[in-house]
């Protein structure tokens, strides 16, 4: 099989160049006017993908618990010819090779990361192989350098609640680059304080939901709530030949995600909740997990978080933590199914440890994408968080069965 062809563009603005799709006066083709063909000013995206050596991104979290970090790509280029230097004259990106550019890196035909170029990193060898390399982050990184101002907030559900920042002026996100879920959770009136981080408090709506907030490889914010439904109609990565094969498969089993003493306290009611496993506290000791701060408008449904996290993480977890895929051995098909997976998504895994028998499955969602693709390979690799534990889906195969350990709700 083949690599997934890649494609990395960049968002350059070259109307002064005199280059490009650009309105020029007097010029009989690109200076008719009421055209469509050729714009005033402003980037565009050019393609740079003859010049890229390797590509390496990073989106999502180690684990359930965690909160989803930016995402980060890095873009090395051939630069022999200087042409991504800011000082050479000549590079027909002269005066763009700068900070906060926009940079989108596809494959097979399927976005992969969307975000800015935050710096340019220039290695000169002696021999004149030379490179330079374009280190990116998504937009979390520029949540995290904008503060809100001093605001009283409305009683609202907690993605009623995102939306409403991502609307204020000093944020002023577009509504077209957004997926956000209405939320489960009300939050009450909050004053928040003048110059508050905007990330720390998206942050603070995330846990109090609690739900996921993200960027999603095409760039769009994205927040899902908590009962948002996992699918069981995934694809399945197995070893014994019945789905997309993966090259290694890391096991994590231990108490890393194991809590028996739940404290939760709401800002809002300034009341704090105490949920206990009393079996799992008996049988491994004391792990606490603490929330405080929450913005969480009833204590009804501040005691139900902390009933809610005291069962789904009092025993150890066997989970599958992460699985590599090397998309060049797939078919065309597969690695489109590959491609297409995002933060979120849900998978079955099928596991016989050194072939012998009976195998392991489980459902996971896949909470970490990485992509590294050189001039020879494209590794994929998931990070996971075991559905052992999940709310219940009406309907569904696996989600939907009342014997298991799927909850009703919360």
């Amino acid at each position: 099989m083949a690599r997934p062809v890649q494609k990395v563009e960049i968002g350059f603005d070259l109307s002064d160049t005199g280059t490009g799709p650009f309105f020029r006066l007097d010029d009989a083709v690109q200076g008719v006017l009421d055209n469509t063909d050729f714009f005033l000013a402003g980037a565009l995206f050019y393609d740079v993908t003859n010049l890229v050596q390797s590509v390496a991104i990073q989106r999502g979290k180690n684990r359930q618990l965690d909160q989803y970090d930016q995402g980060l790509a890095n873009v090395v280029f051939n630069n022999n010819l200087r042409t991504f230097d800011p000082e050479y004259t000549l590079s027909p990106y002269f005066g763009q090779i700068i900070p906060k550019r926009q940079i989108r890196i596809s494959s097979g035909g399927v976005v992969q990361f969307f975000g800015l170029i935050d710096d340019w990193n220039l290695l000169y060898a002696p021999n004149g192989d030379s490179t330079a390399a374009a280190a990116c982050s998504d937009a979390l990184s520029s949540f995290a350098t904008q503060t809100i101002a001093v605001r009283t907030n409305a009683v609202q559900k907690s993605g009623e609640r995102v939306a409403t920042i991502l609307s204020l002026p000093e944020i002023d996100w577009p509504l077209d680059q957004r997926n956000i879920d209405t939320g489960e959770m009300t939050l009450g009136a909050d004053t928040i304080a003048d110059n508050t981080n905007a990330l720390t408090y998206f942050r603070l709506i995330e846990q109090s939901e609690p739900g996921s907030f993200f960027i999603a490889k095409n760039g769009y914010v994205t927040f899902k709530d908590r009962i948002t439904a996992p699918s069981s109609t995934g694809i399945t990565l197995a070893d014994d030949g019945s789905g997309i094969d993966y090259q290694s498969l890391k096991v994590q089993y231990g108490s890393e995600l194991l809590a028996n003493e739940i404290v939760v306290e709401s800002a809002i009611t300034t009341t704090q909740v105490i949920a206990q496993d009393v079996d799992s506290i008996e049988e491994y000791g004391i792990f606490n997990l603490t929330r405080t701060g929450l913005l969480i408008n009833s204590d009804t449904d501040l005691a139900n978080l902390a009933s809610f996290y005291a069962s789904k993480f009092a025993q150890p977890e066997y989970r599958f933590e992460s699985v590599e895929v090397l998309l060049d051995e797939l078919t065309p098909a597969q690695q489109t199914d590959m491609l297409n997976l995002e933060l979120g998504d849900v998978l079955e895994i099928k596991f016989t440890p050194n072939g012998i028998a009976p195998a392991i499955s489980k459902y996971a969602e896949v909470i970490r994408i990485d992509n590294s693709v050189t001039l020879e390979n494209h590794v994929m690799s998931l990070g996971f968080a075991t559905l052992d534990f999940a709310l219940l889906v009406l309907d569904d195969p696996i989600f939907g069965k009342m014997d298991s350990n799927n909850a009703l709700a919360f």
